[in-house]
């Protein structure tokens, strides 16, 4: 449906839609509060815009940071104070995986505010500024709509929160919402400029790298995919034909059919040759990687970070001296022109392609046989989502067909968070089946958003490893504690009592009964399928095994 062009009567809230639409907005999750009413009135009213009201407002962040991750840009509007010190978590993520989304507060009218009145969700003391001050240091911009600067502040935040891919921090008091401003006479300036004399200077450096090295290998992460430049990253590898891996937070960043790919990167636990490949490269290009303890094997990365081509979101380095003003995809298309002009190099073996099929029996179903199935099954036009834990550091290790996509959080770890975060991948691309991969334990935390996606008519497969409680936790320190149990639920009531009667729901206990059950979701693409899938307590993928260990000892505990 078009957009209505905006007049001279346009208020903010209309300024502010219109703004979203532009960035590929097309739905607002979050949760209505008295403050929100009228606002959301106006959402409803918008034609190019669907209100996503979630069971909760973290809920609602995650959903948001699903839906930017896999359109681009995301939003939230809650009610001042509980609701979004509730979401500040999810926004907190967001700021930490370099995820762009708006947080939209709507409080009190400005008349209490300049009162200083004692109004329900403010902590009694006239301080309207408390829950922005909050949001300060996991937004990248904030600012608070008045009737005078509103357009301006909402371009800057919006266009801040782009261009540094992270979040941005709107409060809206009520009546400000109403009020008229000047339409935009332009659009938003999204991109950050190169600048010609650094990015010519980089040019120079690193042609001379490229041309003396013997051995190049690539080595991509998440920053090429927020930072828009995985079309770039193609092209080098295949003007390059240079062998590369990803780090697992940038897993499937680019398809994982090539032949030239070796696997994800995990420091020291990388299986020999990707290890081999990266650490004694003669020259490594470094494109959008950021060392996480989680995705670096507990840091213990063989390569040098002082030496190699390092391309940043906004700079790039050539052996520890920095250019800035040189973006991340203009990098990238650099490099690649260096490498068309330059002899062929010499192809490296890759890692093979796992042939032949998982082999299915009547034992115990492990977790090793588990995501072995489970990517074997994979069909292409899927959005993956692994939580942190067994599902993530299971999956991430096993090649996956080109075309899926892969979301996870490893860095801000958030548990329960990709639930949630299905809701929002899915609605942003419908066309694509969400599988959510989750333990009982996290899904806990956030499972009555199921019952949200059920209401909005989406059919994901949900694969639920029930492995008795937390088991990531007790990999790393007290596999017996009490803390480390939960409540055990009764799972296959639980699709029908949050509203998604339905479901197929299904068991699996053996290999064999995994496979069944995996060839009735493909079979079942209009129903919601729920699988419950039943591993040993203490049953832990072997990255995760080698991580734990080396968490154990961070955190000061027993050898």
């Amino acid at each position: 449906m078009s957009t209505p062009p905006l007049s001279a009567s346009t208020t903010v809230a209309e300024y502010l839609l219109q703004r979203l639409v532009f960035l590929g907005v097309r739905h607002v999750f979050g949760v209505p509060g008295d403050y929100n009413l009228a606002l959301l009135d106006i959402v409803l009213a918008h034609p190019d815009i669907d209100w996503v009201g979630t069971a909760g407002e973290l809920g609602a962040a995650y959903a948001a940071d699903g839906y930017a991750r896999t359109a681009g840009f995301g939003a939230l509007l809650t009610t001042f104070g509980v609701g979004e010190l509730s979401a500040i978590n999810g926004v907190a993520g967001s700021y930490a995986e370099r995820v762009p989304l708006v947080h939209l507060a709507v409080g009190p009218a400005e008349a209490a505010e300049r009162a200083g009145a004692v109004m329900h969700h403010t902590a009694g003391d006239g301080d309207y500024e408390r829950f922005a001050r909050a949001h300060g240091p996991v937004t990248c911009a904030q600012a608070v709509l008045r009737p005078t600067t509103a357009a301006t502040e909402i371009d800057r935040v919006l266009t801040t929160a782009i261009r540094e891919s992270r979040p941005g921090y709107l409060r809206l008091p009520s009546d400000v919402a109403s009020a008229l401003v000047e339409p935009p006479t332009e659009r938003l300036a999204l991109s950050a400029g190169v600048d010609e004399d650094s990015f010519a200077a980089f040019l120079d450096v690193a042609g001379e790298r490229l041309a003396e090295a013997r051995t190049v290998t690539v080595l991509a992460d998440f920053l090429v995919d927020r930072f828009h430049a995985r079309a770039e990253l193609i092209r080098l590898l295949e003007a390059g034909r240079f062998p590369w891996a990803t780090l697992s937070m940038g897993k499937t960043v680019v398809g994982e059919g090539n032949p030239q790919f070796l696997g994800v990167y995990s420091g020291a636990f990388s299986d020999e040759r990707t290890r081999t490949a990266v650490d004694e490269a003669d020259l490594l290009i470094r494109a959008g990687v950021l060392l996480a303890d989680t995705t670096s094997g507990g840091f213990t990365q063989g390569f040098d970070r002082n030496t190699g081509i390092e391309l940043e979101p906004h700079s790039a380095m050539v052996d520890g001296k920095r250019f800035e003003g040189v973006p991340l995809a203009a990098a990238l298309a650099g490099l690649t022109g260096l490498v068309e002009d330059l002899p062929a190099p010499a192809v490296v073996d890759a890692i093979p392609l796992r042939s032949g099929r998982v082999p299915h029996g009547d034992g115990p179903l492990t977790q090793d046989h588990l995501w072995d199935a489970v990517a074997e099954w994979m069909p292409t036009a899927t959005t993956v989502l692994a939580e942190q834990g067994t599902s993530f550091f299971g999956l991430s290790t096993r090649r996956l067909p080109t075309g899926v996509r892969f979301l996870a959080q490893p860095l801000w770890g958030s548990v329960g968070y990709t639930l949630p975060a299905l809701l929002g991948a899915q609605l942003a691309d419908p066309a694509r089946r969400g599988l959510l991969l989750i333990g009982d334990g996290s899904a806990q935390m956030t499972v009555q958003e199921l019952g949200t996606i059920a209401r909005q008519g989406l059919t994901p497969v949900i694969l639920l490893v029930n492995n008795d409680g937390y088991t990531v936790e007790r990999a790393i320190h007290g596999p017996r504690a009490e803390y480390n149990d939960i409540a055990m639920w009764d799972w296959s009531a639980v699709p029908a009592a949050l509203g998604a009667p339905e479901s197929l729901v299904l068991e699996a206990r053996t290999p064999a009964e995994l496979a069944a059950a995996l060839e009735l979701a493909e079979e079942n693409p209009d129903r919601l399928v729920f699988i419950q899938a039943f591993t040993d307590i203490d049953d832990v993928p072997d990255l995760l095994r080698q991580l734990a260990e080396g968490v154990r000892l961070r955190n000061g505990g027993p050898a």
